[in-house]
């Protein structure tokens, strides 16, 4: 199992300016006396007003929550024309929320069709999905014993390039990030976060929506960037090795990893080969509309090890 292995490799291991309060400052004092427990576990419809403008999320509470305890938070990202709950069935993270214990929102983009705003705020042209975001996670936090050393976020194909840009431009309350067939356009040449951002992403070579290779796709002519050249730009910002290792392939899969990258911040990319625009190991799309959904890996388990493995950074 990739799972397995890429735990063991785990082991092995021994911009914009800040928007609010960084998870390395309140690492050290948070305390949930405040925190109110869930009204009712399980997944439920929020609504909070941000920007002026009303936005939904979805949030899934395990029924092991414990008010007192300090809580992972993981935020999933859906893609382009998709929504909260259609992410949560894709990507089955409360199946493992469950298992593991933590919370898991799921916000919806606006627009017809929804769509993530993904480039880097200027003061000329503020991004209110970024707005939004930094809204989300202090109400949850407001009402949740939410962890600041342990939130996370992930997403797919433009919810990818969403959480992507949450690394780039929210790097003081975001540990690591996930993108699977991630849209990563919007940030190039000026995501540059102030620390080392661990990163993990998956990409199938046969994706006809976002190309593997970068280039316009069949579905869009945007000029997306090469996927692995992307992997190798956040591992140079990082201060990895500039040569990557080969992980253990099995089955489609195959992995790279970055290593000795500053404070641990490792980044981590799988190819599906001939894998389409698909969540590897969640619940599968039709294969004539968007391809192959590879059963080699499960995306959304290698990904929570992932995060389990890189906090974020506290203060020495």
């Amino acid at each position: 199992m990739l799972r397995k292995i890429a735990m063991s490799v785990l082991c092995l291991m021994a911009f914009a300016p800040s928007l609010s309060l960084s998870a390395q400052d309140t690492a050290q004092s948070v305390t949930c006396d405040s925190a109110q427990p869930a009204d009712t576990a399980g997944l439920n419809n929020f609504r909070l007003e941000s920007s002026g403008a009303k936005r939904d999320y979805l949030l899934y509470v395990p029924a092991s929550y414990e008010s007192g305890t300090p809580t992972p938070l993981i935020l999933s990202f859906h893609g382009r024309s998709s929504n909260g709950l259609q992410q949560s069935l894709l990507s089955e993270w409360n199946l493992l929320a469950d298992k593991e214990g933590f919370i898991v929102a799921y916000p919806t983009a606006l627009g017809s069709p929804t769509q993530w705003q993904t480039m880097i705020p200027t003061r000329r042209r503020p991004n209110e999905d970024l707005i939004f975001v930094t809204d989300l996670i202090d109400t949850l936090s407001s009402q949740f014993c939410i962890d600041p050393t342990r939130i996370y976020v992930n997403g797919m194909s433009n919810g990818g390039g969403m959480s992507n840009l949450l690394a780039c431009a929210l790097s003081d309350r975001i540990a690591a990030m996930g993108g699977v067939a991630g849209a990563y356009i919007g940030t190039e040449r000026r995501c540059n976060p102030p620390r080392p951002v661990p990163v993990m992403a998956f990409h199938g070579t046969a994706d006809t929506v976002v190309t593997y290779a970068g280039g316009p796709s069949e579905s869009f002519d945007y000029d997306f960037p090469s996927v692995p050249g992307w992997a190798a730009d956040w591992a140079a910002h990082n201060g990895c090795d500039a040569t990557p290792i080969d992980l253990p392939a099995e089955g489609d899969v195959s992995g790279i990893q970055y290593t000795n990258c500053d404070e641990n911040a490792d980044v981590i990319f799988y190819t599906i080969d001939e894998g389409g625009h698909t969540w590897p190991g969640g619940f599968p799309l039709p294969e004539s509309l968007l391809g192959k959904t590879s059963k080699d890996i499960k995306a959304t388990e290698v990904l929570w090890d992932f995060f389990v493995a890189h906090p974020f950074p506290t203060a020495k």
